[in-house]
């Protein structure tokens, strides 16, 4: 009884492992045009209607430290950028670090997100932190120069 199990445990564990081996790379590619295109789109609307986006920054938003002006101009240029390199899988870890303090600031700048986009933003940044720990996956710039430069 106890070899079946064993043989039943050991073919569970090889099926997770091809499982995970497979999916993996979807769920973390899965991520990373998520999280591009959300935050891509936020920029878009951002540099589309400028003066309200000013507006915003200098009478919603209470981006800390950064006066807001500068700070219009630097979240925009972040959403517009950042989402490009997360979404091809370039500079993936460091991009993705970057995006994941914009959040937070996003969150901690404009009280109304905690009423009705806190959850959005939760589960934003628990996605841009799978990319920090995990990195791009495979199917990615990151792992293609990898494989390039280490032949």
């Amino acid at each position: 009884m106890t070899e079946n199990v064993k043989n039943l445990v050991g073919r569970y564990d090889q099926w997770i492992h091809t499982l995970q081996t497979a999916l993996i790379p979807l769920l973390l590619l899965f991520c990373r045009l998520w999280v591009a295109w959300v935050f891509l789109n936020s920029g878009l609307v951002k540099i589309t209607s400028w003066d309200s986006t000013l507006y915003l920054f200098e009478l919603e938003y209470k981006v800390p430290l950064l006066p807001w002006e500068l700070a219009a101009y630097l979240g925009t240029a972040a959403e517009l950028t950042l989402p490009l390199f997360v979404a091809l899988g370039f500079m993936t870890r460091p991009m993705a670090a970057i995006l994941f303090l914009f959040n937070i600031v996003a969150v901690v700048s404009y009280p109304l997100l905690w009423e009705k986009g806190f959850y959005d933003h939760q589960l934003w940044g628990l996605m841009i932190l799978m990319l920090i720990v995990w990195g791009a996956g495979p199917l990615s710039l990151d792992q293609a120069l990898k494989n390039k430069l280490m032949k």
